[in-house]
């Protein structure tokens, strides 16, 4: 017997997302939910409640478990067919199941890259294409995408946030009397499951046939141009990327409307959904209804550089930023020993394989048979079936981490220029090798994420011209948060290749013994003037780094 689920209406508050689920449930075009919030906020149960209401659309649930295999989701060939009528014929995956319904995944933020691609790909296109061991298939595959996250353990891809069409963020911060009515109806519907479902029953119908009504209702419901106009308006105050953000807010204030049993959109549609659609995609953080989640790279509170880490003769503490133009881009070159060991780190990694002596990547095989090939070179053996593999797609992720220093001491010179020309050659590199960057900027006093985890830019020259330096070097901070953020990356796919280049002057004695960084580390030593500390090398021993120097011949 299948277990029941915790009933929709009878969860303790969470207005936000119950409306938000109530009006997908209405017009499934809307786009989809993500639920983010920390553990026990009832966003599980919600997901799976919403599909017992039995709406058209999302009355069925297919869940996406974090460990699915790419052939469990997109489907693949159905081996009892091929071995016992000797058929070829395709068995559907998760993406078949879901179509018409409501595709639930948990922990979505840690979810492999690879299975985002494929999301992201069958979510725009409502179609999923197989092509696999010489076997050609496609199939529909319209779903209404629900995701739940704990923003703790790492962020959304952003191609992947901007898919879903509402943001909730939830709290689970409850008063008193509601965590004892919590524990209260937990306890009955533990107890005696049918007999609180019947309690609630009249409840969820009246539920059910108010959203059916409002399905109905929204063929008819219009939208003035006024109120068209005061969506966009209110999109470009919160500086939104692009229109879908427009065409979400319209859908979800006329499902608004329906539910209201209104034939016309009106300023308090707006304004009940507004919230909803710009939680995750606000880039204006002064607007006065934001609540945005903190970025990947925010400095804790008390983890502000004091002035005893600062060197005394330059604690430049708080200084307006001052801009350096990049200079030319610059790579790792292969002139030294010790270079030429980082160049083939580095030119490895930017394949995703281990590469042989003459840096040709090898040909790998992955861990998954090609059943297909097999059989059919098992028919010209006398026995047994020889097993063939797959060859593995585009080897491991690689992610640039990139910390650069943004203090006012790199400014003697022309040493901000030649830092800014390095992480441009190697966000190039990155791009044209298809690897993910992140890039870090320590200075001021503070720790800046100047690019955003995604597929490093084409070019980085123009967005890097913009970036000031100034005031003091929290290191240790930008250290820190750096090892964090691999944390949570490798805890989502463990097969990540991190190369994490710290580019620093070095003028800075905070304490940096105990940290160590996930990956391959290279600290590039930046320091101008005829008279140098040598704390670079410090600094590379510390963190078990190679080491390297902006001087002519070691860097081109």
């Amino acid at each position: 017997m299948l277990k029941s689920n915790f009933p929709f209406t009878a969860v303790v508050g969470q207005a936000q997302v119950k409306l938000a689920l109530t009006l997908l449930a209405i017009d499934p075009a809307i786009g989809g939910v993500l639920v983010s919030g920390p553990r026990g906020s009832a966003k599980s149960t919600l997901a799976r409640s919403l599909a017992d209401l039995n709406i058209a659309n999302l009355s069925q649930l297919v869940t996406l478990p974090l460990g699915a295999s790419e052939e469990m989701v997109t489907g693949t060939i159905d081996l009892q067919k091929v071995l016992g009528e000797q058929q070829v014929q395709f068995a559907p995956g998760l993406l078949s199941k879901a179509h018409k319904g409501l595709l639930y995944v948990d922990e979505v933020n840690l979810l492999p890259d690879a299975l985002v691609d494929l999301l992201l790909d069958v979510a725009a296109s409502g179609v999923n294409h197989i092509e696999r061991d010489g076997i050609s298939h496609q199939h529909d595959a319209e779903f209404t995408f629900m995701g739940t996250m704990n923003p703790d353990e790492g962020e959304l891809r952003p191609q992947l946030l901007d898919r879903f069409g509402f943001g909730v963020a939830l709290e689970n911060t409850y008063s008193a009397l509601e965590r004892v009515e919590i524990v209260r109806r937990r306890q009955d519907f533990d107890t005696n499951p049918e007999a609180f479902l019947a309690e609630y029953a009249e409840l969820q119908q009246t539920l059910r046939s108010n959203i059916e009504q409002a399905q109905q209702q929204l063929t008819h419901v219009t939208a003035s141009d006024t109120m068209r106009l005061e969506i966009a308006e209110r999109c470009v105050a919160a500086m939104v990327d692009g229109v879908r953000g427009d065409l979400v807010w319209l859908r979800a204030a006329q499902a608004h409307a329906a539910l209201r049993h209104a034939s016309e959109v009106c300023m308090v549609d707006i304004d009940a959904v507004e919230e909803l659609v710009l939680m995750h995609r606000r880039n204006n953080n002064n607007s006065s209804n934001s609540q945005p989640n903190p970025p990947p790279f925010e400095r804790p509170n008390d983890s502000k550089p004091q002035s005893t880490d600062q060197t005394s003769d330059e604690d430049w503490g708080q200084m307006a930023p001052t801009t350096q133009n990049t200079g030319q881009l610059r790579n790792i070159a292969h002139d030294t020993s010790r270079a030429k060991i980082t160049a083939n780190f580095i030119a490895n990694a930017s394949k995703g394989l281990q590469g042989q002596g003459n840096g040709r990547a090898t040909k790998q095989l992955s861990n998954h048979i090609n059943w297909f090939s097999s059989l059919i070179a098992g028919r010209n053996k006398a026995a047994g079936i020889d097993l063939r593999y797959r060859r593995q797609r585009g080897g491991d992720p690689v992610m640039q981490l990139i910390l650069l220093d943004t203090s006012a001491s790199t400014l003697n010179g022309n040493g901000q220029s030649l830092a800014k020309g390095l992480v441009a050659g190697i966000a190039k590199q990155a791009y044209l090798a298809r690897q993910q960057l992140v890039l870090l900027g320590f200075g001021n006093d503070q720790v800046t994420e100047l690019y955003s985890q995604g597929r490093a830019p084409k070019a980085m020259a123009s967005l890097l011209n913009d970036i000031g330096a100034g005031g003091g070097t929290p290191l240790k901070q930008a250290l820190q948060q750096a090892g964090n953020f691999a944390t949570r990356l490798l805890r989502r796919n463990p097969a990540t290749r991190i190369i994490n280049t710290i580019i620093t002057d070095g003028r800075v004695q905070q304490d940096l013994s105990g940290i160590q960084l996930q990956g391959e580390s290279i600290v590039v030593d930046t320091e101008q003037g005829q008279v140098k500390r040598g704390r670079g090398q410090q600094i590379a021993d510390t963190l078990n780094a190679k080491y390297l120097t902006l001087s002519q011949g070691r860097l081109a």
